[in-house]
Protein backbone atom coordinates (compact mmCIF):
# COMPACT_ATOMS: atom_id res chain seq x y z
CA UNK A 1 0.00 0.00 0.00
CA UNK A 2 1.47 3.15 -1.04
CA UNK A 3 1.19 6.26 1.96
CA UNK A 4 -0.09 9.41 -0.21
CA UNK A 5 2.42 12.69 -0.14
CA UNK A 6 0.14 14.96 1.68
CA UNK A 7 2.23 17.64 0.16
CA UNK A 8 -0.37 17.51 -3.08
CA UNK A 9 -3.17 14.72 -1.46
CA UNK A 10 -4.22 17.21 1.72
CA UNK A 11 -5.19 20.15 -0.60
CA UNK A 12 -6.71 17.81 -3.24
CA UNK A 13 -8.85 16.03 -0.29
CA UNK A 14 -10.10 19.80 0.62
CA UNK A 15 -11.07 20.82 -2.76
CA UNK A 16 -12.90 17.20 -3.12
CA UNK A 17 -14.63 17.63 -0.01
CA UNK A 18 -16.32 20.59 -0.90
CA UNK A 19 -17.03 19.57 -4.52
CA UNK A 20 -21.17 18.53 -5.45
CA UNK A 21 -20.34 17.60 -8.37
CA UNK A 22 -17.32 15.80 -10.02
CA UNK A 23 -14.25 17.64 -10.98
CA UNK A 24 -12.18 17.25 -13.94
CA UNK A 25 -8.39 16.71 -13.31
CA UNK A 26 -7.12 19.82 -15.51
CA UNK A 27 -9.78 22.21 -13.31
CA UNK A 28 -7.79 20.52 -9.98
CA UNK A 29 -4.54 21.37 -11.46
CA UNK A 30 -5.33 24.74 -11.93
CA UNK A 31 -6.63 25.51 -8.87
CA UNK A 32 -3.36 23.60 -6.61
CA UNK A 33 -0.68 25.49 -9.96
CA UNK A 34 0.59 21.94 -10.66
CA UNK A 35 0.95 19.80 -13.46
CA UNK A 36 -2.23 17.78 -14.79
CA UNK A 37 -0.03 14.17 -14.42
CA UNK A 38 0.94 15.10 -10.95
CA UNK A 39 -2.99 15.65 -10.13
CA UNK A 40 -3.83 12.27 -12.20
CA UNK A 41 -1.58 10.26 -10.29
CA UNK A 42 -2.47 11.51 -6.77
CA UNK A 43 -6.05 10.93 -7.69
CA UNK A 44 -5.27 7.54 -8.01
CA UNK A 45 -3.01 7.26 -5.14
CA UNK A 46 -5.89 8.68 -3.20
CA UNK A 47 -8.32 6.41 -4.44
CA UNK A 48 -6.20 3.23 -3.68
CA UNK A 49 -5.44 4.35 -0.25
CA UNK A 50 -8.97 4.57 0.79
CA UNK A 51 -9.84 1.46 -0.81
CA UNK A 52 -7.14 -0.28 0.88
CA UNK A 53 -7.89 1.43 4.52
CA UNK A 54 -11.28 -0.13 4.74
CA UNK A 55 -12.65 3.94 4.71
CA UNK A 56 -16.71 4.92 4.57
CA UNK A 57 -16.09 6.70 1.58
CA UNK A 58 -14.17 6.13 -2.10
CA UNK A 59 -12.83 8.30 -4.38
CA UNK A 60 -14.32 7.64 -7.73
CA UNK A 61 -13.80 8.82 -11.41
CA UNK A 62 -17.15 9.37 -13.30
CA UNK A 63 -16.69 10.32 -16.76
CA UNK A 64 -14.04 12.97 -16.45
CA UNK A 65 -14.45 13.85 -13.29
CA UNK A 66 -13.64 12.91 -9.62
CA UNK A 67 -15.53 12.92 -6.41
CA UNK A 68 -16.28 11.57 -3.53
CA UNK A 69 -18.76 8.45 -2.41
CA UNK A 70 -20.03 6.41 0.26
CA UNK A 71 -19.17 2.91 0.03
CA UNK A 72 -22.34 1.03 -1.01
CA UNK A 73 -22.23 -1.30 1.75
CA UNK A 74 -22.72 1.65 3.81
CA UNK A 75 -26.09 2.09 2.00
CA UNK A 76 -28.62 1.72 4.34
CA UNK A 77 -26.68 3.38 7.31
CA UNK A 78 -26.94 6.53 5.16
CA UNK A 79 -30.48 6.32 3.79
CA UNK A 80 -31.69 5.77 7.53
CA UNK A 81 -29.75 9.33 8.38
CA UNK A 82 -31.22 11.07 5.54
CA UNK A 83 -34.84 9.84 6.05
CA UNK A 84 -34.55 10.80 9.63
CA UNK A 85 -32.85 13.99 8.94
CA UNK A 86 -35.97 14.77 6.10
CA UNK A 87 -38.30 15.80 9.26
CA UNK A 88 -35.96 17.81 11.02
CA UNK A 89 -36.55 21.17 10.72
CA UNK A 90 -34.64 23.65 8.55
CA UNK A 91 -32.57 26.76 9.57
CA UNK A 92 -32.60 30.14 8.99
CA UNK A 93 -29.91 29.74 5.88
CA UNK A 94 -31.60 26.97 4.38
CA UNK A 95 -34.37 28.82 4.26
CA UNK A 96 -33.02 32.30 3.09
CA UNK A 97 -31.28 30.39 0.51
CA UNK A 98 -34.44 27.71 -0.59
CA UNK A 99 -36.38 31.45 -1.11
CA UNK A 100 -33.53 32.34 -3.29
CA UNK A 101 -33.73 29.67 -5.51
CA UNK A 102 -37.41 29.65 -5.38
CA UNK A 103 -37.66 33.41 -6.33
CA UNK A 104 -34.99 32.74 -8.89
CA UNK A 105 -34.79 29.40 -10.57
CA UNK A 106 -33.12 28.27 -12.21
CA UNK A 107 -30.25 29.47 -10.21
CA UNK A 108 -26.72 28.50 -10.55
CA UNK A 109 -24.88 27.66 -7.00
CA UNK A 110 -22.59 30.48 -6.97
CA UNK A 111 -25.21 33.21 -7.64
CA UNK A 112 -27.46 31.89 -5.10
CA UNK A 113 -23.93 32.22 -2.50
CA UNK A 114 -23.17 35.76 -4.26
CA UNK A 115 -26.63 36.96 -3.65
CA UNK A 116 -26.52 35.79 -0.02
CA UNK A 117 -23.28 36.88 0.89
CA UNK A 118 -21.70 33.37 1.89
CA UNK A 119 -20.72 29.64 0.64
CA UNK A 120 -23.92 27.84 0.09
CA UNK A 121 -22.70 24.12 -1.27
CA UNK A 122 -23.60 22.58 2.37
CA UNK A 123 -26.92 24.28 2.05
CA UNK A 124 -28.02 23.47 -0.88
CA UNK A 125 -26.67 20.23 -0.51
CA UNK A 126 -29.15 19.85 2.16
CA UNK A 127 -31.83 20.91 0.27
CA UNK A 128 -31.30 18.53 -2.67
CA UNK A 129 -30.99 15.59 -0.06
CA UNK A 130 -34.37 16.91 0.96
CA UNK A 131 -35.78 16.57 -2.20
CA UNK A 132 -36.65 20.87 -2.01
CA UNK A 133 -34.87 21.99 -4.87
CA UNK A 134 -32.99 19.73 -7.80
CA UNK A 135 -30.77 20.05 -11.26
CA UNK A 136 -32.41 21.97 -13.50
CA UNK A 137 -29.86 21.80 -16.78
CA UNK A 138 -26.63 23.95 -17.31
CA UNK A 139 -26.12 27.57 -17.98
CA UNK A 140 -25.49 28.54 -21.71
CA UNK A 141 -22.72 30.66 -20.45
CA UNK A 142 -20.28 28.77 -18.80
CA UNK A 143 -22.02 25.12 -18.40
CA UNK A 144 -22.65 25.52 -14.65
CA UNK A 145 -25.45 23.57 -12.70
CA UNK A 146 -28.98 25.27 -12.44
CA UNK A 147 -31.13 24.50 -9.60
CA UNK A 148 -34.87 24.97 -9.14
CA UNK A 149 -37.59 23.73 -6.43
CA UNK A 150 -39.41 20.74 -7.16
CA UNK A 151 -42.84 19.50 -6.57
CA UNK A 152 -41.97 17.96 -3.46
CA UNK A 153 -41.24 21.49 -2.36
CA UNK A 154 -44.59 23.32 -3.47
CA UNK A 155 -46.46 20.36 -1.56
CA UNK A 156 -44.86 21.19 1.74
CA UNK A 157 -45.45 24.85 1.05
CA UNK A 158 -49.02 23.72 0.31
CA UNK A 159 -49.18 25.22 -3.05
CA UNK A 160 -50.11 23.77 -6.36
CA UNK A 161 -47.85 25.96 -9.05
CA UNK A 162 -44.96 28.57 -8.10
CA UNK A 163 -47.54 31.11 -9.81
CA UNK A 164 -48.60 31.05 -6.40
CA UNK A 165 -45.13 32.29 -4.48
CA UNK A 166 -46.58 35.76 -2.57
CA UNK A 167 -44.92 38.47 -5.53
CA UNK A 168 -42.13 40.17 -3.88
CA UNK A 169 -41.89 42.99 -6.74
CA UNK A 170 -39.50 43.87 -9.84
CA UNK A 171 -36.10 43.03 -7.59
CA UNK A 172 -35.07 40.77 -5.28
CA UNK A 173 -34.64 42.15 -1.66
CA UNK A 174 -32.41 41.54 1.26
CA UNK A 175 -31.78 37.98 2.53
CA UNK A 176 -33.85 39.05 5.38
CA UNK A 177 -37.22 40.34 3.96
CA UNK A 178 -36.76 37.30 2.03
CA UNK A 179 -37.01 34.99 4.62
CA UNK A 180 -39.43 37.22 7.08
CA UNK A 181 -41.76 36.43 3.32
CA UNK A 182 -41.22 33.01 3.25
CA UNK A 183 -41.77 32.52 7.18
CA UNK A 184 -44.74 33.82 6.81
CA UNK A 185 -46.52 31.54 4.67
CA UNK A 186 -44.73 28.48 6.25
CA UNK A 187 -45.86 29.23 9.51
CA UNK A 188 -48.15 25.45 10.89
CA UNK A 189 -51.10 24.40 8.71
CA UNK A 190 -53.92 21.99 9.51
CA UNK A 191 -52.18 18.90 7.61
CA UNK A 192 -48.92 20.06 9.21
CA UNK A 193 -46.30 21.39 7.25
CA UNK A 194 -42.70 19.86 6.86
CA UNK A 195 -40.63 23.34 6.70
CA UNK A 196 -40.39 25.56 9.61
CA UNK A 197 -37.85 28.07 9.91
CA UNK A 198 -37.21 28.16 13.66
CA UNK A 199 -35.46 24.41 13.65
CA UNK A 200 -32.08 22.98 12.30
CA UNK A 201 -30.95 21.89 9.18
Amino acid sequence: MTTPDTTLTAPLEALLLMATEPIGATELAQALNVPIPAVRDALETLAAFYADTGRGFELRQVGQGWRLYTRPEHHEVVSAWVLEGQQARLSQAALETLAVVAYLQPIARSRVGAIRGVNVDGVMRTLATRGLIEEAGHAEDGGAVLWRTTEQFLQRMGYTSLDQLPPLGPHLPEASLLEAELAGFAQPREDGPMINPDGAA
